[in-house]
């Protein structure tokens, strides 16, 4: 145990004192243990910085956060570095969090809980008060979580909400539907990809970062955020207007291609200096200025710790939710050794034609069937049923790219609709066009539902309870065309075919 209040000589040398490089190498290798226990997580972490153009700002946190440190390096000196055994209670907060992610099938809360233990472990082992001198650059390891994905669908609406009045003013007729522009020029998607979600997030992590750096003031942090956060939703409905009116002037093909270009380089490169630009009058930073204050940092140290046993509590804790977790994953439910379709009264099975072939994406499924149906008055119903003993990693019901339309589908969503007796009901299209309403409810514990979040959370408590671990996917999808309501044409499929938790229940043998 270690305290440190003064080094001139460090301050001369420029380096670390060292008692801070003795507890540094502490921190490292509890992070060391956390990232060897929870090697999946940090491989996916990985692959999504690597190949996600969303997250690719993740990839700089690390270094940024090694800067931030860096530069506090002379003050950091004079702060005392004893490590504080209540900051344990932030590492078994964030194995708690990495459990239940791990449980319910949730990337989301188990990047989170690894995240936190990280900031726990650092906490732990530096102690309260250099806690305090680097509470920003803990805390900016957040941003390591890719998070935000939650926010395309409602920035599609606000790109369209932004597209249309410019396209008027500059006198190009479009025809509007859902996420779908048409114009004497083609037919655009405002796609997930365009919804300007990718440049929002990492302005999010800039804008923060910038806020920290050059600002003293909390009323022009909080401006400046707010301007970083609203520049960059108003440009690239800008951004969209422009590739429309080029597909004009030009065409789809010339326009699109110079839209990935200047999106990607020039137009992502300008917003960021264009908001640097409009709060660069308002610094209030002194460059010279210490980042924080020590004599506001020299109280006497309590509820200390060695760090070899800090260490090992950490790692303890890590191990303990781990172990809990992998005991709970093992249960799985007894399926029937074959899934077929029902028969349905007053519908007739028929083969499905080639023509926008469409099937839902259940790729962890244990079993899997698929069928069309016709009834009286020419109605088709698609009809598809996805069963799971158990959920885990690459086995979940619910997820990015599972279900109606998987990632970079042909099929396109165009609007939800509203739900249909709990479930969850889409608009698609596609290329032809050729449209459909799909209506998708998943039946897991006592639930039958069309929210994901409420599937996460049930199959969190039936693990957690010892209930039926067994769950299926049940999606009822119709063509819509002139003359026939695909709507009408579920209902009365679903009418005959009995409720979903029937349809759902004997298909996990119940």
């Amino acid at each position: 145990m270690t305290v440190v209040y003064r080094s001139d000589s460090f301050a001369r040398s420029g380096g670390f004192a060292p008692a801070w490089r003795r507890q540094g190498g502490w921190v490292a290798a509890a992070w060391a243990a956390l990232a060897i226990l929870f090697h999946a997580d940090v491989r996916d972490l990985a692959d999504i910085y690597w190949n996600s153009t969303t997250f690719g700002h993740c990839l700089f946190v690390l270094p940024v956060v090694g800067w931030l440190v860096w530069q506090r390096r002379a003050e950091l000196a004079l702060v005392a570095v004893v490590p504080w055994w209540p900051a344990l209670g932030i590492v078994a907060l964030g194995g708690a969090t990495w459990f239940a992610g791990e449980v319910a099938g949730v990337a989301l809360a188990r990047h989170l809980g690894l995240v936190v233990m990280l900031q726990g472990a650092a906490v732990t082992l530096l102690g309260l008060q250099a806690t305090r001198a680097l509470l920003f650059p803990i805390a900016y390891l957040i941003f390591l979580i890719p998070f935000g994905e939650f926010l395309e669908a409602p920035l599609q609406d606000v790109t369209v909400a932004i597209l249309i009045p410019l396209l008027q003013w500059s006198g190009v007729h479009a025809v509007v539907d859902g996420v779908l522009i048409t114009t004497s020029a083609g037919y655009f998607e405002v796609a997930e990809a365009c919804s300007g979600a990718k440049f929002l997030i990492a302005m999010v992590a800039y804008g923060v970062l910038v806020a920290n750096v050059c600002f003293v003031s909390w009323r022009r942090r909080a401006a400046f955020l707010g301007v970083a956060l609203v520049v960059p939703v108003l440009a690239n409905g800008v951004r969209a207007w422009g590739t429309i009116y080029a597909a004009e002037l030009t065409s789809v093909e010339a326009a699109t291609g110079f839209d990935h270009i200047v999106y990607g380089w020039v137009f992502f490169a300008f917003v960021l200096l264009m908001v640097l630009a409009i709060g660069w009058r308002w610094f209030d930073r002194d460059p010279d200025a210490p980042w924080i204050d020590p004599r506001r940092l020299q109280a006497s140290p309590r509820r200390t710790i060695d760090a070899p046993t800090g260490t090992g509590a950490i790692v303890a804790i890590a191990v303990l939710c781990a172990g809990a977790a992998w005991a709970v994953d093992r249960r799985a439910a007894e399926l029937p050794a074959m899934l077929a379709l029902p028969d349905v009264p007053g519908w007739t099975r028929i083969a499905i034609p080639p023509r926008a072939p469409w099937a839902p994406n259940y790729p962890g499924a244990d079993h899997f069937v698929m069928g069309r149906y016709a009834g009286a008055g020419g109605d088709t119903v698609d009809l598809a049923i996805a069963t799971y003993a158990n959920q885990h990693e690459g086995k979940e019901m619910v997820g990015f790219g599972i279900g109606a339309i998987r990632e970079n589908d042909r099929w396109i969503r165009v609007h939800d609709l509203p739900p249909l007796a709990r479930g969850a009901a889409v608009r698609m299209t596609h290329a032809g066009p050729v449209e459909r309403e799909t209506v998708t409810w998943h039946r897991i514990g006592t639930i039958v539902t069309g929210d994901a979040r409420a599937v996460k959370l049930e199959t969190l408590r039936v693990k957690l309870t010892g209930g039926d671990v067994g769950g299926a996917a049940v999606l009822m999808s119709a063509e819509r065309s002139e003359g026939r309501d695909s709507r009408a044409a579920i209902k009365r499929f679903l009418a005959a075919a009995g409720p979903v938790e029937r349809i759902a229940d004997t298909a996990l043998g119940r």
